[in-house]
């Protein structure tokens, strides 16, 4: 294979990726069978496509990928989503899929983006553009659902305050029940919590390329985090405190607030963006 071809090929496996594990994610935490089914529809696609960039690797060199750290990483990669899929079809242990699918897309995505990977400069550098395009898709993407969830909590407090000063009419008829507006905003949050995750990965892989001197305690770096924390904080509440209600409401509401703060004000304390 052509060194463009197989560019493009783990370019391409590296999205599955994020698209598989966010599926995953959502059945891990909303017992959903058709995320699962799609989730591992597309972990099938991941491995044939490393199958496939393995046999081509040994078809080249005579020999399997395991004579540099570089080469064995994204060998055990394949080897994990391998034996996840076998584990999976025999033994039936929930989740297994999900947490190897989550280390392989990491180490996938140090080894396609790494800078050691490709001979060509100008692949290189497209790729390390496309990486930078891929964050930022992904990224704004999460920053939508989350902003759709705070729009479902603010419809939930307004909801609130009509039925508690009893104000009946078509406004409280168009805006729709409280339990449906919780739910929708802990499904969006659900959602955008993974995505937003897997954007920070590639976000942070294209930074340590580019930008030699960023410092891991970086402002960017750091209210990305946060914000991870406080959804996961979110999500905690919902599944296992039982938290509901205007409270919740609240919660959500002051979180997307920090996304927005780490949105517009961090950028001038950080380097990443720069």
């Amino acid at each position: 294979m052509t060194e463009y071809l197989l560019a493009r090929m783990q370019e391409g496996m590296v999205l599955l990726y994020a698209f598989s594990l966010i599926f995953f994610y959502m059945d891990f935490l909303l017992n959903n069978r058709k995320a699962k089914k799609a989730a591992f529809w597309l972990l099938y696609v991941i491995w044939l496509v490393q199958t496939i960039l393995v046999v081509d690797f040994y078809i080249r060199t005579a020999r399997l990928p395991l004579l540099s750290l570089e080469q064995g990483l994204y060998f055990y990669s394949w080897l994990l989503i391998t034996f996840s899929i076998l584990i999976n079809r025999y033994w039936k242990v929930e989740f297994i899929a999900f947490f190897t699918n989550l280390l392989g897309f990491i180490i996938v995505v140090i080894y396609t983006f790494a800078p050691f990977q490709w001979e060509e400069s100008a692949v290189s550098a497209r790729l390390i553009s496309e990486l930078l395009i891929i964050h930022i898709v992904i990224t704004i993407f999460a920053y939508v659902i989350f902003s759709l969830s705070c729009i479902f909590s603010l419809l939930y407090l307004l909801q609130y305050q009509l039925l508690k000063k009893k104000r009946w009419g078509k406004r409280l008829i168009r805006i729709n029940d409280l339990s449906k507006l919780e739910q929708y905003a802990y499904l969006l949050n659900s959602i955008g919590l993974p995505t937003f995750s897997v954007g920070i990965i590639l976000g942070l892989q294209w930074a340590f390329i580019k930008i030699p001197t960023l410092h891991i305690f970086d402002a960017k770096i750091i209210g990305s985090f946060f914000i991870v924390f406080i959804y996961s904080m979110l999500v905690y509440f919902r599944l296992r405190k039982n938290m509901a209600g205007k409270r919740l409401a609240f919660y959500n509401i002051s979180a997307f607030l920090v996304v927005l703060i780490n949105f517009f004000l961090s950028g001038n304390f950080s380097t990443f963006h720069f």
